[in-house]
């Protein structure tokens, strides 16, 4: 790695004061940190993580999740071939 090329990961940080807004933070950091990670692997077309996704958003009407188009992979690779 060159002299300018240095990077580094901040982290995370919050304040627990024992507050209730502390604990309203908490709450959703949580909410959205587990479903952030949901999210990302339905993304990768992981089948538990579509349906536990679906079942968040039915359970949570203020979330909303793209949801990934699956397409055949036979057909795919068919449209792939014929370009080749």
């Amino acid at each position: 790695m060159s002299a300018g090329a240095r990077c580094i990961n901040g982290g995370f940080g919050m304040v627990i004061d024992g507050s209730a807004d502390s604990d309203r933070h908490i709450t959703d950091m949580l909410f959205w940190d587990v479903n952030n990670g949901i999210a990302r692997r339905s993304w990768a077309r992981n089948e538990g993580a579509m349906f536990a996704i679906k079942r968040e958003m039915e359970r949570t009407p203020g979330l909303k999740v793209t949801l990934p188009n699956l397409a055949d992979d036979k057909l795919v690779r068919k449209a792939i071939d014929e370009v080749k």
